[in-house]
């Protein structure tokens, strides 16, 4: 626990001197403004560019661009993360923090000593650290909560604890959901348990359930920071929310009655059940409502929150001390018997930190080359709500989903002359203030969100759930097994059902 949270201490402390430092030269530098004004000699001065935004866009503009080849680190991760636990497992699970950081590393190299492009670095820099701060702040606490269900595992039963567990999602982030119940769902169903519970837990709980709130699923939630309303979500996304989780549901009951060995073991039957629900390391919840809490003190949306700027941008810090400090208080102080009783342990988020630090390192180059495409004429004219629900989506499953969601809410913006960087276009894009808008960001948020669970690194809680349920001696099926035997069969056709209904078809 101690080297966990002094690892991040020291990521967080680079970032931090590292901006200021930055910040410091970027006072006293007038490249920028040079940029500014080149832009403004070639007829850009009647544009209203908001506070922060010239600059900080000025600068972005001014970097090289990554080479098309600069992307291999990041395919060769994903291609290891697919094949390392099937063919070299022994290899792989010994060497992969080692692998993570080496391929991020000559990626982030690259960047800095041959493009001199500092700043994209610091952005997937900031945006790991907020993302593994959340990530392990529930991880850990909601490790501290022992829920026991006494009662039968019936498909129904399933069935329902899925469901309820796709509406706390929105309460809690799919994170915090998927940590609560993964366990409690695994104990349900022992004598029973098979790979398809543990994926459609992933897809119902960790993935769409969560698409009803910022709070529900990290894109959304850097969708809000980024301007657009608290309750959007819950008005537009609703439908296709309900639509995929009942879709989901009736697979789900089918295939547990018909492969669920439960019916057909006598010595359940015999058990008798008393339907009830024990909770042990209630308290915890109160550290879960902190970290809740904390999701909104963001610089960008509340003023006076104390932040690192960097280039015109506010990066938070403060939520992060606090989520990081919650994740050490509430191990602490947690019930011991919660702990053993969940079997506890810090692998599952120490797998997702290395693994993500690698695709948060190795994946600048892909998402630059995407946005870029996006934003040239060409990719502009090709920007409908078809193309972003599909361009979204399938990049979201190997992408990570919260980085694409930006890129092309970026993408989608600029092409009708909007920027991500002003709050008030944002919000003006999410009203359908301009041609279109509002239904292109329903495509984005839907798709980034249900996409996510086509693979265990599109939604970082996939990968934790995934961890837990090995632990618990369920084999579960390897990357491209997933994706083949489960994804396309199941997730796949239930997707392009929600395009067919919700988007295909509309005239705008």
């Amino acid at each position: 626990m101690k080297n966990f949270i002094l690892s991040f201490s020291i990521l967080f402390g680079i970032l931090f001197f590292g901006a200021l430092e930055t910040q410091s030269a970027y006072a006293e530098n007038t490249d920028t403004e040079q940029v500014y004004l080149a832009q403004a000699d070639h007829g850009d001065t009647d544009q209203t560019v908001s506070h922060g935004e010239s600059i900080g866009e000025a600068a972005e503009e001014d970097h090289h661009t990554a080479p098309i080849w600069l992307v291999i680190p990041f395919v060769a991760l994903l291609l290891m993360i697919a094949t390392g636990p099937l063919f070299y497992e022994h290899f792989w699970h010994k060497n992969y923090p080692k692998i993570a950081i080496g391929f991020a590393l000559m990626v982030v190299f690259y960047y800095l000593f041959v493009l001199g492009n500092v700043h994209a670095p610091v952005h997937a820099m900031a945006e790991y650290i907020q993302f593994i701060a959340l990530l392990a702040s529930l991880y850990i606490a909601s490790g501290g909560i022992l829920i026991e269900i006494d009662k039968k595992a019936t498909p129904f039963a399933n069935v329902s604890l899925l469901i309820i567990g796709a509406l706390i999602s929105n309460l809690i982030g799919t994170t915090g959901a998927s940590m609560l119940l993964i366990r409690p769902f695994i104990r349900l169903n022992k004598g029973n348990i098979q790979a398809y519970h543990i994926i459609f837990f992933i897809f119902m709980v960790s993935n769409i359930g969560g698409s009803l709130t910022p709070i529900g699923d990290p894109p959304l939630f850097l969708g809000f920071l980024k301007g657009i309303p608290f309750f959007w979500t819950l008005e537009h996304n609703w439908p296709a929310w309900i639509f995929a989780l009942i879709a989901l549901a009736v697979a789900f009951y089918f295939i547990d009655k018909k492969f669920g060995r439960a019916n057909g073991n006598s010595e359940l039957e015999e058990t008798t059940y008393t339907n009830k629900l024990s909770l042990i390391g209630m308290k915890n919840f109160g550290w879960l409502f902190i970290i809740i809490c904390s999701v909104f003190l963001d610089p960008n949306v509340i003023e006076g929150v104390p932040a690192i700027v960097y280039e015109g941008q506010k990066f938070s810090y403060i939520r992060e001390i606090i989520m990081l400090s919650v994740a050490f208080l509430s191990y602490r102080f947690a019930d011991q018997r919660a702990i053993k009783g969940n079997e506890f342990n810090f692998e599952p988020i120490r797998e997702v930190a290395f693994i993500f630090v690698g695709i948060f390192g190795t994946m600048m180059p892909a998402l630059e080359l995407v946005g870029a495409f996006a934003k040239s004429p060409d990719g502009a004219a090709m920007i409908t709500h078809n193309t972003l629900y599909w361009g979204t989506g399938l990049l979201s499953g190997f992408l990570d989903n919260a980085p694409t969601y930006l890129n092309f809410l970026a993408a989608a913006m600029a092409s009708k002359g909007a920027s991500i960087g002003n709050i008030e276009e944002v919000r003006q894009f999410a009203a359908d203030g301009y041609h279109d808008s509002a239904f292109e960001l329903m495509a984005i948020a839907i798709a980034s969100v249900f996409f996510g669970a086509m693979t265990y690194i599109g939604n970082g809680p996939n990968f934790m759930v995934k961890s837990i349920a090995e632990q618990n001696g369920i084999k579960m099926p390897s990357f491209f097994g997933y994706i083949i035997r489960f994804s396309l069969p199941i997730l796949l056709p239930i997707l392009i059902l929600v395009w067919l209904v919700f988007f295909a078809f509309v005239e705008v």
